[in-house]
């Protein structure tokens, strides 16, 4: 087989790259706070039920990226030795029960719109977040870079990558609106998305951070 062979062109890499970067910036764009007050003001009636709506919005545009990637598909750039693909599937398992365990300290009915959250749940620091500030983020790079990789998903890796490191941005300043100083000192002492720092919040500081505003310390 020729060099190349089996290979996507590079129009259809492009349209894949544009399709990625279309859906982030639908996604970023409606979960942001004017996109819920836009909806709030024009039918309050959905406001309850904006979570839901958003994250319906969101899977359903995955398809057009989701069908580019599959038609764009060919053969691996490289060739991982057994050994190396053998860690990089422990790796992804390790990843997948990660994001279930994080979901212990989340209130996923709210999180997926079947219910409405009531107030402010305070800042959540579950034992992940004492290592990044955004565990989900994180584990995420980790699914997307462990897998064999053809041209069309290296395309998309790169695309998403840079969507996880701008919106972790993006998400932080509503963070910093909703838990002001305490979210000032973590953001700290936490790193973003790689844990270089190793454990960087012990289990005291973990619970002080997290309290509630207004709430104190037992």
């Amino acid at each position: 087989m020729s060099a190349g062979a089996g290979h996507p062109g590079v129009p259809l890499l492009a349209a894949l790259a544009t399709a990625w970067i279309a859906w982030g910036m639908l996604h970023s764009l409606l979960a942001g706070a004017g996109a819920k007050a836009w909806v709030a003001a024009r039918w309050p009636r959905l406001a309850a039920r904006e979570r839901l709506l958003y994250n319906a919005v969101a899977l359903a545009t995955l398809a057009g990226p989701l069908w580019l990637l599959a038609t764009a598909s060919g053969p691996a750039l490289w060739s991982m030795p057994a050994g190396v693909a053998v860690a990089a599937d422990l790796a992804a398992i390790v990843a997948l029960a990660a994001f279930a365990w994080t979901l212990r300290w989340y209130d996923g009915r709210a999180f997926l719109g079947l219910r409405t959250a009531s107030g402010s749940p305070g800042l959540v620091v579950s034992p992940l977040h004492r290592w990044v500030r955004h565990p989900w983020y994180s584990l995420s790079l980790v699914l997307i870079w462990t897998r064999e990789m053809d041209a069309a998903w290296l395309v998309s890796a790169l695309v998403l990558t840079l969507y996880l490191i701008v919106g972790s941005r993006h998400e932080e300043s509503g963070l910093l609106r909703e838990h002001g100083d305490a979210y000032r000192e973590y953001a700290s002492r936490v790193p973003a998305l790689l844990p270089w720092r190793g454990c960087a919040l012990d289990a005291e500081a973990a619970a002080r951070l997290a309290q509630p505003a207004g709430r104190s310390r037992a």
